[in-house]
């Protein structure tokens, strides 16, 4: 049986990837241009920034650069929340439905990495 990888960077991107979609689907109003853009910012810079941290000079780089992909990641969450109570997207939707939860999962594995890297850097 072959040994599956595990890419965080590859499931950032993805994550960003199918924002970039999401957003191009959104409502052309003023509010969804705004938490739109915001989206996409917010979405694209976890990938980049782990991207960054793989080239760390330090533990405490790396830990600094997760910890704004973890940031971006918290504010990429609330803003989809927005959307949601603001009506600019269904909940029903089942590509939103898997942004909520990826968006969610991505959060806590980046918080668990920084953690980790903590402790090991302590000792």
């Amino acid at each position: 049986m072959e040994e599956r990888v595990y890419d965080l960077e590859e499931r950032l991107a993805v994550f960003a990837a199918r924002v970039v979609v999401h957003v191009d689907r959104m409502p052309r109003t003023l509010a969804g241009r705004y938490y739109g853009g915001q989206l996409l910012r917010s979405a694209g810079s976890p990938a980049l920034h782990y991207g960054e941290a793989q080239a760390a000079e330090s533990d405490a780089d790396f830990i600094h650069k997760c910890k704004i992909a973890h940031k971006e990641l918290k504010e990429s969450r609330t803003n989809l929340r927005i959307q949601i109570l603001a009506k600019l997207i269904p909940l029903t939707d089942a590509d939103v439905a898997w942004l909520i939860q990826e968006c969610e999962e991505l959060v806590r594995i980046m918080g668990k990495i920084i953690a980790i890297k903590k402790r090991g850097s302590r000792g």
